[in-house]
C-alpha cells in the first residue's frame, strides 16, 4: 500500500524538483536500509546476579563493536567488567585466534559464588575470569555443565527465536509441575508434565519463553531460555496470582478433573459426562445439542468438587461471506472461498451459565435477569470456599457491565459490580479485575469518573470501598499487584502535567489508594525491566526526537541511582535523517491539546514551500502518533518524495480522558477531522514551508475509511487521497469492531456514518484500493 500511496501522491500534487522520477523513487524506498544500524545502544538488555546486587549488559559501539559493562547497584557505577585489552590477548593465547578486544566473542557471562570471579562463554568453551588479577581457565572444550537458570515472574510472549539450545528442568515442588512454552503471540503451548524429584530436558531455542505451572495453572515463574545449557530448579509455592488477561490459552487435555481427583468431566454429545473413582459414568448436562452445546474449555470445578458450573453456548447466526481468489497458486481457474464472517446487528452467540449439584446430579437454576442478553460471559471463577462463583457479564451494546454472584445452593444471581455508560464501555482496551484478599476484595478498572482509573470492591458486601487512583490522568496497565505488601505497580499516562499526556510511566500505589509513587520522570515514553526481586528497574526512555536514555532506579520510591547509557545517533544524523517533529496545537474547540508530529525530506529547504500529507489512523481503539524513539519512520518514505508528512491523534481516539474518546460514539465519520485540520492550520503558521493550498491524505483499514471520509465532509482542505482496504460502511466490516464505537442495536446512525452514503460530496483526486481477499 505505502508503494502505491507514494506513486499517487506524488503523482496528483504539484511538483517540486524531479518529484516522482524514478531517482526520486529509489531514494524514497532505500531509506530504511540508508538508515539501518546507525544508532547504537537504543536497547538494553541487563543479566542479573542470583542476589540482585549486580548485573552486565553489553555496550554497542559504531563499526559493529561491542564492550561488556558491570553495575554494582550499591555504587551504582556502570564500569568495564573487566579488562578487555587484556582478555583478548589472554584468549588469543589459549585459543590460538584473533580475538579483537572490542569485539570479544563472548556470548554470555555468568555471575559465581565468589565476586571476583564470573564465567565466560565463547563458541563452545568456557572458561572462568578473575576479574580482578585477569586470571583466565579453560573449564571444559564443551558446554555441557549447565549453569543455574534463575526463575523470573514477568509473564510474557516469546520476541526472539536464537540459536538451538536445551534446558534441564528439575522439580523438587511437592507437585506435579507443567511445562508450557509462551509463544510469539502469546499463547500458552503445553509440552509435558514433570514428576515430583524429576528432571526433563527440553529442546530450545536462545530467547524463548518457557512457563512453569501447578495443575491448578498457577505459576511457579518464566524462563527464557539462554545459549549455554541451563539447570533450572523449581521449588517452593506457586506465586500468588489471580490475575487474568485476556488470549492466554493452553492445550486442553481430553478431560476436567475435579480438585479432589475423585470425578473427571468431559463432553460427549454435547452434553457434559462424568466419570467417578470406580470408573463409573453418567449424564450430568441433558440440554445439549448441536445448536445448544457444552465445552470442554467452559467447565468450572467448585474447590470443593460438589458443585460444578459450565456454559452453555446457543450458536450464533451464520453470515457468510463469498470471496473470489482469481489467481490461486494451485489451480488455474479462479477459486471461490465461502467463511462465515458476523457482521454488525447478527445475532451473536448466547452464552448461559449452567450450574449442577454433582451428588444430586441435578441442574440448579440460575436466576437470569442480570444477564440476560450477553455479548459476552467470561472470567468464571470460584470462590474459594465454594458459596459461590462469579462472571463478567459484557451486555450487547456495551453499555452495561457486571461482575455476577450466583449461589451455589440456591442460584441465586447478585451483582457484585456494576458499570454503566451512556455512550460506550472500551471493555476491549480498559477491562480489568483481580481477586485479592482471599477473594474478599476486587481491584476493577473503570472511566466512571471520566478518566481510567483502578477501585477496589468488597465482594461479600457488594459495595465500593474506595478508588485506589484518582486524578486527570489514566491507567493504561496493571503490572502486577503484590498482595502481601498491599500495592499496585501499574503503568499510566498524564501524570507529568507538562509532558505529553500519552507518554507512558510507571507507578506504584497501595491498594488502600496511599503512597502513590512515580517510579519513572523523563520526559518521554517509559519501559522498565525489573530486577528479579523487584528492588531495582532499569528504566529506558525515548522520544520521536531523542535516542532512548537508560537509567538504573531503585523500586522503593524511584530514586534515580545511575545513568547506564544513551544512544548515540550521530551516524545517524550524518546520514541525513531529519528529526521528526513534535508539534502541539488546540482543537476545534480551541481549548483541548492535540498533539502530532512532522516528517520532512532529508534535503528539505526550509526557504520552499512543500505540499502536506497527512497519513492517518482514527481507529478508537488507540491512539497512533508515535510517541518513542525510531531509526525509520514509514512516513519518512513519502517525506522523501518532496512532501511535509504529519500524523496526528484527534478527538475519538483513546487514552485520553472518557470526554475525549466520546466524538468516536455513533460518529466514525467525524475521525477527529475538525482537530486535525485546526492542528494543521496552526502548525502552518509556525512552519511556513507546510503549503496547506495542498493537502492529502492516506490510511489502510479504518484509516482507508477515514481518508474518503475526510475527502467526502472536508474537500475543502483535502484535495488528494488513497484509502487502503476502508471499511467504508461499517454494516459491512467484522461485528466487535465496529459494534464496540457504533453501538447496537443497528440503526439510522450506521447509515449516516457510511461513506456511500455521502459518495456523491466526493471531490479531489483519489485512489480506493480493495485486497481481493481481504
Amino acid at each position: 500500500m505505502l508503494g502505491v500511496a507514494l506513486f499517487v501522491l506524488s503523482s496528483t500534487t504539484t511538483q517540486l524538483w524531479s518529484q516522482g522520477s524514478l531517482q526520486d523513487y529509489e531514494q524514497s524506498t532505500n531509506l530504511r536500509g540508508r538508515f539501518h544500524n546507525k544508532v547504537f545502544m537504543a536497547k538494553i538488555e541487563p543479566h542479573w546476579e542470583s542476589n540482585n546486587q549486580r548485573f552486565w549488559y553489553r555496550h554497542y559501539l559504531p563499526n559493529d563493536r561491542w564492550k561488556f559493562i558491570l553495575v554494582n547497584v550499591e555504587k551504582a557505577e556502570p564500569h568495564p567488567a573487566f579488562n578487555h585489552k587484556h582478555l583478548a590477548e589472554k584468549l588469543s593465547q589459549m585459543t590460538g585466534d584473533e580475538v579483537d578486544a572490542e569485539k570479544l566473542p563472548i556470548e554470555r557471562l555468568n555471575f559465581t559464588d565468589q565476586e571476583n570471579i564470573i564465567q565466560l562463554y565463547a563458541g563452545q568453551r568456557a572458561w572462568t575470569l578473575n576479574i580482578t588479577n585477569g586470571n583466565l581457565r579453560k573449564i571444559t572444550s564443551e558446554m555441557d555443565v549447565p549453569s543455574s537458570g534463575q526463575l523470573e515472574n514477568s509473564l510474557r510472549a516469546t520476541q526472539r527465536t536464537g540459536e538451538e539450545t536445551h534446558i534441564i528442568f528439575r522439580n523438587e515442588t511437592e507437585v506435579p509441575v507443567q511445562l508450557l512454552w509462551i509463544d510469539h503471540n502469546g499463547y500458552q503451548r503445553h509440552y509435558t508434565s514433570i514428576p515430583v524429584n524429576q528432571e526433563y530436558k527440553q529442546h530450545t531455542f536462545v530467547g524463548h519463553i518457557w512457563l512453569l505451572t501447578d495443575n491448578k495453572k498457577r505459576h511457579f515463574g518464566i524462563y527464557e531460555a539462554q545459549l549455554h545449557n541451563t539447570l533450572v530448579v523449581v521449588g517452593g509455592e506457586p506465586l500468588k496470582t489471580n490475575t487474568v488477561r485476556p488470549g492466554s490459552q493452553t492445550a486442553d487435555p481430553e478431560t476436567v478433573q475435579s480438585p479432589s481427583g475423585e470425578w473427571l468431566a468431559w463432553i460427549n454429545q454435547h452434553n457434559i459426562w462424568l466419570r467417578d473413582e470406580n470408573g463409573k459414568e453418567f449424564q450430568l448436562s441433558h440440554d445439549g445439542n448441536q445448536d445448544h452445546s457444552y465445552s470442554q474449555d467452559s467447565i468450572y470445578w467448585s474447590p470443593d468438587s460438589q458443585k460444578l458450573a459450565a456454559i452453555r453456548k446457543w450458536k450464533s447466526e451464520e453470515h457468510l461471506v463469498h470471496i473470489i481468489e482469481s489467481s490461486p497458486n494451485d489451480q488455474t481457474q479462479p477459486k471461490l472461498h465461502t467463511f462465515n464472517y458476523l457482521k454488525p446487528g447478527d445475532r451473536v452467540e448466547h452464552q448461559k451459565p449452567q450450574l449442577f449439584d454433582i451428588e444430586l446430579g441435578t441442574n440448579i437454576p440460575i436466576e437470569p435477569e442480570l444477564f440476560s442478553n450477553p455479548w459476552s460471559i467470561t472470567y468464571l471463577r470460584w470462590a474459594k470456599d465454594s458459596s459461590e462463583f462469579f462472571f463478567l457479564y459484557n451486555q450487547r451494546g456495551h453499555q452495561i457491565q457486571r461482575i455476577v454472584a450466583i449461589d451455589a445452593n440456591s442460584g441465586k444471581a447478585e451483582s457484585v459490580v456494576e458499570e454503566k455508560s451512556d455512550t460506550f464501555i472500551d471493555y476491549s482496551q480498559k477491562t480489568y479485575l483481580n481477586w485479592v484478599d482471599e477473594d474478599h476484595e476486587l481491584i476493577w478498572m473503570s472511566e466512571s469518573n471520566g478518566w481510567n482509573h483502578l477501585y477496589l470492591y468488597d465482594v461479600p458486601k457488594r459495595q465500593l470501598k474506595h478508588q485506589i487512583t484518582d486524578g486527570e490522568w489514566m491507567v493504561r496497565k496493571v503490572e502486577y499487584v503484590d498482595e502481601e505488601k498491599r500495592e499496585i505497580c501499574f503503568q499510566a499516562s498524564g501524570i507529568y502535567p507538562e509532558q505529553d499526556p500519552y507518554y507512558i510511566h510507571y507507578c506504584r500505589v497501595n491498594l488502600d489508594g496511599s503512597n502513590l509513587i512515580f517510579l519513572t520522570e523523563g520526559n518521554g515514553t517509559h519501559t522498565i525491566q525489573w530486577s528479579p526481586d523487584k528492588q531495582f528497574l532499569v528504566d529506558t526512555w525515548s522520544r520521536v526526537d531523542k535516542t532512548p536514555i537508560h537509567e538504573l532506579r531503585r523500586a522503593e520510591d524511584g530514586k534515580i541511582l545511575c545513568k547506564l547509557a544513551e544512544a548515540n545517533w550521530d551516524e545517524l544524523l550524518q546520514s541525513g535523517w531529519q528529526i521528526p517533529q513534535r508539534v502541539l496545537a488546540k482543537g476545534r474547540d480551541g481549548e483541548t491539546d492535540i498533539y502530532g508530529v512532522i516528517w520532512r525530506p532529508t534535503n528539505f529547504d526550509r526557504g520552499k514551500e512543500y505540499p502536506v500529507i497527512e497519513n492517518i489512523y482514527a481507529g478508537p481503539h488507540g491512539a497512533f502518533v508515535p510517541k518513542s524513539f525510531h531509526e525509520y519512520y514509514h512516513q519518512q518514505a513519502i517525506a522523501e518524495l518532496g512532501f511535509i508528512v504529519v500524523q496526528i491523534d484527534g478527538m475519538g481516539t483513546n487514552w485520553r480522558s472518557k470526554k475525549f474518546h466520546n466524538f468516536c460514539w455513533r460518529n466514525l465519520k467525524d475521525a477527529g477531522f475538525p482537530d486535525r485540520i485546526a492542528w494543521l492550520r496552526a502548525a502552518a503558521i509556525e512552519h511556513p514551508e507546510m503549503d496547506l493550498n495542498r493537502v492529502g491524505i492516506y490510511g489502510g483499514s479504518a484509516g482507508g475509511q477515514n481518508t474518503l471520509s475526510g475527502m467526502l465532509h472536508h474537500s475543502d482542505f483535502y484535495t488528494v487521497g488513497v484509502a487502503d482496504c476502508g471499511c467504508h460502511d461499517n454494516r459491512m466490516d467484522k461485528i466487535w469492531w465496529n459494534e464496540a464505537w457504533m453501538g447496537w442495536p443497528v440503526s439510522s446512525h450506521y447509515e449516516d456514518n457510511s461513506n456511500v452514503t455521502h459518495a456523491e460530496k466526493l471531490r479531489g483526486k483519489r485512489l480506493l484500493i480493495v485486497g481481493e481477499l481481504d
